[in-house]
């Protein structure tokens, strides 16, 4: 999401980082708001499984459909065996970020919203994307047009917030955005309902529901859709990030007519009155997702809250919800929004994607809860992503520590964010560690991204107890781009473990950089 103004680039923050488109955008400027008002410094609950978009991605989507960068990832089931992904504002070639960057030479390709499609029924291991809504050029188009007119003077972009099925028909939410404010605010026109009867290729908005936003109130500018009983349930949430979240429905027939909605007043359904509607969730909620998860009975939200993505439950769409729980904290993963469930999450392991600034991709998250909505086997590791400070200390109390000569980079060569954990040569062993509580005689998993460089012959990625012997470990040589690594290990009699990552640096200038690890439970 992005805002266009006059003039050069602005200081740049945390809360509000500005670039500068150089060409091709009749002398407007971007400036890109990140919009959360507040953070904390909770742990993140989930782990990092793979980054979905980017040229650096196992997608490719850079090379395959000229999406270099992208925001946003809304996913719905197609009731044919795919997940279609949603994505906002996408650049092509002359986008050189990360994050607040400026482009280079070349054409940005500026679209408002491209779509994707998945096949992949095993997201635990990443989301392979086997084909986009293309031009005749081959690359990603926009599949709802925006109109790109100046900030505040009529159409700025259309973002899509929701999608879902119903029969063989898609159908996809969007708004139209006017002006971008300060961070986390921004009008929007209106927001309206398209559909596609061919898999999401073209897409029509004659004479659809529309909901109009004169006085910028309105409180359903964004949606979430979820299908249930025979109704879609309509989320709804006034434009910006800091309003309450509003509840409609409309039976599944009727998705395109606009006096069908009913809208929930706080003990009945009131039809084609949307001034009717409570609040069923108090604000900030943003960049809202639903779906209703059958085997374990509960209704599932997730949201931005603040700078952070929260968790939700209830046992019926009109609640009373749950209290928020933080699945990923944005000391963690600065810049972060989004958190759009992924249709084919089961058996409460909840698969969704997560959208950051910085490098502006997206990626794929997992967390787990249990039959009462709670977070369980949640990531242990402290600092996952090395962004919270130095390693220096004894590598506990969620910290790291080094062994040799290591560090943080913070030069934005992470797989995601800014900062990563490094290891360079020094002779002998090298590695960074923590020291992670764990439960006796139990089954864990741990993951980290790592890369190389091509002198490297004897890393390794494991867990060792407190003395020192290795309880299960992973040997990599050479790794040219970031690669997850996993190694399945059980506890033993084991109370804590130290997890690691290193390399012996013999015979060279040897180095390794590490990212985004996770241990949990099995």
């Amino acid at each position: 999401m992005f805002r266009l103004i006059p003039g050069g680039p602005r200081s740049k923050s945390r809360a509000a980082t500005a670039f500068v488109v150089a060409a091709g955008l009749t002398g407007a400027a971007l400036l890109v708001t990140t919009g959360p008002t507040y953070a904390t410094s909770a742990r993140t609950s989930a782990t990092l499984i793979e980054k979905i978009t980017g040229p650096d991605s196992p997608n490719d989507t850079y090379g395959r459909w000229n999406v270099k960068a992208t925001d946003l990832g809304i996913m719905w089931d197609n009731n044919a065996g795919q997940v279609l992904t949603a994505f906002g504002d996408t650049f092509g070639d002359a986008w050189i970020g990360p994050g607040g960057g400026v482009l280079g030479s070349g054409d940005a390709n500026w679209r408002s919203n491209v779509l994707l499609r998945s096949s992949d029924t095993t997201p635990g291991d990443g989301m392979d994307f086997a084909s986009a809504v293309t031009g005749p050029d081959g690359r990603a188009r926009e599949i709802l047009p925006g109109l790109h007119q100046p900030d505040g003077t009529g159409e700025v972009t259309k973002i899509p917030t929701a999608g879902i099925a119903v029969g063989d028909r898609q159908y996809v939410s969007f708004m139209s955005v006017r002006h971008w404010g300060p961070p986390g605010q921004w009008d929007t026109n209106y927001a309206q309902i398209a559909y596609s009867d061919d898999n999401g290729d073209t897409w029509s908005t004659t004479g659809t529901p529309t909901w109009d936003n004169p006085s910028f109130t309105d409180t359903f500018q964004q949606q979430a859709f979820a299908r249930s009983g025979g109704y879609v349930y309509v989320f709804g949430t006034p434009s910006g990030r800091n309003g309450n979240a509003y509840l409609a429905r409309v039976p599944e027939a009727q998705m395109l007519t606009q006096s069908a909605y009913q809208y929930w007043n706080g003990s009945s359904w009131i039809a084609n009155d949307e001034a009717a509607a409570v609040a069923v969730v108090d604000a900030p909620v943003s960049e809202l997702s639903v779906r209703y998860d059958s085997s374990i009975g509960r209704w599932v939200m997730m949201y931005l809250q603040g700078e952070d993505i929260v968790l939700r439950t209830a046992t019926s769409p009109q609640g009373p919800w749950s209290g928020a729980q933080i699945v990923v904290s944005s000391a963690d993963y600065p810049g972060l929004y989004g958190g759009f469930l992924h249709p084919w999450s089961s058996g409460g392991t909840l698969y969704f994607t997560m959208s950051q600034w910085n490098p502006y991709n997206v990626y794929l998250m997992k967390v787990r809860i249990d039959a009462t909505g709670a977070v369980v086997a949640p990531n242990l590791v402290g600092d996952p992503s090395f962004e919270r400070g130095a390693l220096t200390g004894t590598g506990t109390d969620g910290t790291w520590a080094c062994s040799g000569n290591c560090g943080i980079d913070n030069s934005r060569w992470g797989y995601s964010g800014d900062r990563n954990g490094f290891a360079r040569f020094n002779r002998g062993w090298q590695d960074v560690h923590q020291t992670v509580p764990v439960e006796a005689n139990t089954a864990y998993q741990l993951t980290g991204f790592v890369r190389t460089s091509s002198n490297s012959r004897t890393g390794f990625l494991g867990v060792r107890t407190p003395s020192g012997a290795v309880i299960g470990q992973a040997h990599y040589t050479a790794i040219g781009s970031w690669t997850r690594i996993v190694v399945n290990f059980n506890s033993r009699a084991n109370t804590s473990v130290v997890v690691y990552a290193g390399v012996r640096t013999d015979s060279g200038d040897i180095w390794i950089q590490l990212d985004d690890f996770s241990l949990t439970r099995t």
